[in-house]
């Protein structure tokens, strides 16, 4: 913009301040041009970094994520070390559910662990509504976190309700969820109350980062890739929908995310997030042709890629950016999490590699 002064003097040109909206990470979002793909990793804020395995020694996992400084600190290491384009709220799924009361905990080497699994209906009195005082510290890590990024958005995240479910009602992970389905075919007046409570939890948690200032938002359902597409779509897609839904007033993009979804990415994209993140086993090229609908896609590296050799590493990556040119956005992801045993250092290279990719190919 240039404004023209009213003497006889130069004029004088002012640059607009960039803003998170104008960050490659919300651009690829709404399918806007970028100068590269933007890039950021599921799981980047922890389990890979020495930095965090130092600090939360001791410090279980539950309680690191209602201590702000921990969720900060955690939240901004993987920002400052690999440059990516996005930081993730350090945060667990089950967290909303702690904080309402739920009894859980997070046991190390298996994961969430519920003390009473849900069985009846009476049950669901305790899935109450989120209030203020129960998220006081994710409040103010997310405001603290956002003013620390400046210019790079922060994602807040949420369980989906399947997922969700299914922890509750298996009281830990599963391999085959056979207790989850066995209630939701037995039980599907049940089944559907209790999705609808753990819907309007989700979509509460989700606002309440948005409304504390995060850009973005993922709803992640790891395992729906479990069930078939007649039975997400009869039991599941409505309740990922509403909390979708809930959110779409405050504008902000809204990923969708599972593992093994490649037969219901159609669907889940019609459940309406504007971005379907891809896990590792479909090309992006034909998970654009199923999502469909013109939205953008994320994803899709094989986590145990990184531990290749760089040339393979880098060969696999450019092979995703490829594919990835066939959805109107593109965000690089791995197609799920970041392992344990990987190398931080393999990281870094790769987001240097995604982004001199595309300035060297534009």
């Amino acid at each position: 913009m240039t404004l023209r002064m009213t003497c006889e003097t130069s004029p004088v040109t002012t640059t607009a301040t960039p803003s998170v909206n104008d960050s490659v990470f919300l651009r690829a979002c709404r399918g806007e041009s970028v100068p590269h793909v933007p890039v950021w990793f599921m799981r980047q804020a922890g389990r890979s970094l020495p930095e965090y395995r130092k600090l939360r020694e001791g410090v279980p996992m539950l309680e690191s994520c209602f201590r702000p400084d921990m969720v900060i600190e955690f939240t901004m290491q993987p920002v400052r070390r690999h440059v990516v384009d996005a930081a993730i709220l350090f945060s667990d799924i089950v967290v909303p559910l702690k904080a309402i009361g739920v009894d859980l905990d997070i046991v190390a080497g298996t994961g969430p662990v519920v003390a009473e699994p849900i069985r009846s209906a009476d049950q669901l009195a305790q899935l109450r509504d989120i209030e203020p005082d129960d998220v006081i510290p994710i409040v103010e890590s997310v405001k603290v976190v956002v003013d620390e990024l400046g210019t790079t958005p922060l994602i807040g995240f949420a369980g989906a309700p399947f997922t969700l479910a299914s922890y509750l009602i298996e009281g830990g992970p599963s391999k085959d969820h056979r207790l989850t389905k066995q209630f939701m075919y037995t039980n599907p007046d049940l089944w559907h109350a209790l999705l609808a409570r753990l819907a309007a939890i989700a979509g509460q948690f989700l606002r309440v980062q948005i409304e504390a200032g995060a850009s973005a938002v993922q709803l992640f359902d790891s395992w729906a890739g479990n069930l078939s597409l007649a039975d997400y779509d009869k039991y599941v897609k409505p309740h990922s929908a509403a909390v979708l839904s809930s959110v779409a007033d405050l504008g902000v993009p809204r990923i969708h995310f599972g593992v093994g979804t490649g037969e219901l990415l159609q669907s889940m994209g019609d459940a309406g997030a504007d971005v379907v993140g891809v896990d590792w086993r479909v090309p992006l090229e034909e998970a654009a042709k199923r999502v469909g609908g013109g939205k953008a896609l994320q994803g899709n590296l094989d986590s145990t890629a990184l531990f290749a050799p760089t040339e393979v590493l880098n060969a696999k990556a450019a092979e995703v950016i490829e594919s990835g040119r066939a959805a109107p956005g593109h965000i690089f992801n791995l197609g799920h999490g970041v392992l344990p045993a990987t190398d931080p250092d393999a990281l870094t290279r790769l987001v240097d590699f995604v982004h001199n990719y595309e300035l060297a190919s534009s």
